[in-house]
């Protein structure tokens, strides 16, 4: 994957094209959306994305979450257990 394609998928989820989409249009493992939208991959890719967004998709920039891709973690906090009492 290159910065550009980089640059395409941040723009793709943006559009609310589905992530098995983006796995089968550019023939990768999930993980490597996910550091890209982490910006782990390619930083500084979401900053020329939204700058490329907003040339082609003028009407839309304000309908979208531009911020950063936020993890959510599957593991049991210890406070959560707190709730069974």
């Amino acid at each position: 994957m290159s910065e550009a394609d980089a640059v395409d998928i941040w723009i793709a989820r943006w559009l609310r094209t589905r992530p098995s989409e983006l796995i089968r249009r550019y023939g990768c493992d999930p993980r490597r959306l996910y550091e890209i939208w982490g910006e782990e991959r390619f930083p500084g890719s979401r900053t020329k994305a939204l700058e490329a967004f907003r040339a082609r998709f003028p009407s839309l920039t304000d309908r979208i979450d531009p911020g950063p891709h936020a993890r959510l973690s599957k593991a049991v906090h210890p406070d959560q257990l707190g709730l069974f009492d």
